[in-house]
């Protein structure tokens, strides 16, 4: 299956999911509307990689044509939005992917309605309520998939430590911004947990416990995902400083407005002298930061050799990942489509 099929398939999986459930919200009271309405807009972005991976998991682990791999792959997406919602809460980020977070969302409902109380406190504690039905709703889909008992049971394993892992990486990265001290070690310690994993290995090993993976599978799956996972998120902490806000769906700079403690920043830390390392300390997490001042700090991440060596590192990590691929004992049908996958995951536009 191509990996826009899968993505189609995924699409309609999730958008039927969320269709039976919506009665069920609204029979409780039409005031729900609005959460169906912010979850089916930000259901609507996405670039699917989690449940391709998952399904590509299955395929290398020599899972067959079972319809049910894709129940369980989408389900995956919206263990992603909640995750995605409660990140922009503890972020305080406006946009996710292109239009405003769940929780201003619901803030601007609060003020457009003329309610009484703090606007922003109903803004996040909604957002908060819904990415716990996300959440809620992620193991429902995945155990209502169609595959058997005893598969599901083999994944749920995977799954549940999946969630905590993803959970303790993002307290990690909370605490990291808190110090303010993060090194290039602490901060690939929040990248593995709480995305390398998340995002590639962990996905890839579900897929590959549903359909009864060897100990080798697995083992090959995540000498090609963990690394292949940490030059995804490597990437990202790029595109979060330097990207292009119609690609990324987040205003220039944002992960510098937020005061992000990535590996970029810590490689650039690591390389400054002390003038531009405190002009960097300075105004990193600054909400007010404007484009003048995140050209001054894109400048200093460039000319310190910070952004240099995280494209280095992306480049090692990936050239990792593709040697593991290429002595992993899987189909080359799966080999094939997880190369691509890998291309898709780390060759993202600045």
């Amino acid at each position: 299956m191509s990996t826009s099929r899968i993505r189609k398939e995924v699409d309609e999986a999730l958008l039927a999911f969320v269709d039976r459930q919506r009665p069920g919200l609204l029979a409780i009271s039409d005031d729900l509307s609005p959460l169906m309405g912010a979850l089916d807009a930000l259901l609507r972005g996405g670039k699917r990689l989690r449940p391709a991976f998952c399904y590509w998991g299955w395929r290398a682990a020599g899972g067959g044509a079972d319809a049910g791999i894709v129940g369980a792959a989408a389900s995956l997406e919206l263990l992603q939005a909640s995750a995605l919602i409660h990140d922009d809460v503890m972020d305080s980020s406006d946009t996710r992917r292109g239009q405003p977070s769940v929780h201003r969302r619901f803030e601007a409902l609060h003020g457009a309605q003329g309610w009484p109380g703090d606007a922003t406190a109903f803004g996040a504690g909604t957002a908060i309520l819904l990415g716990d039905l996300c959440l809620a709703w992620s193991a429902e889909m995945f155990e209502t998939c169609g595959l058997d008992g005893e598969r599901r049971r083999r994944g749920r394993t995977v799954y549940d430590l999946m969630r905590t892992e993803v959970m303790c990486g993002q307290y990690l990265d909370m605490l990291e911004g808190t110090r303010g001290e993060a090194t290039v070690a602490t901060a690939l310690r929040v990248v593995e947990y709480k995305s390398a994993k998340y995002t590639i290995e962990r996905p890839l090993h579900l897929g590959a416990a549903l359909a009864g993976a060897r100990p080798d599978v697995s083992a090959a799956l995540t000498a090609y995902g963990l690394p292949l996972g940490i030059a995804f998120q490597l990437r990202d902490d790029v595109l979060g400083v330097f990207g292009d806000p119609a690609e990324t769906g987040k205003p220039a700079g944002d992960d510098l407005r937020e005061g992000k403690r990535t590996v970029l920043v810590a490689l650039t830390l690591e390389r400054a002298d002390a003038a531009r390392a405190a002009a960097l300390e300075r105004r990193l997490g600054d909400p007010e930061l404007d484009r003048p001042g995140v050209d001054e700090l894109r400048s200093i991440i460039e000319e310190t050799g910070g952004l240099a060596a995280c494209e280095e590192m992306i480049e090692r990590y990936l050239d990792e990942a593709e040697r593991a691929l290429r002595a992993a004992p899987i189909t080359e049908e799966a080999r094939e489509a997880l190369a691509g996958l890998a291309v898709a995951a780390t060759s993202r536009r600045t």
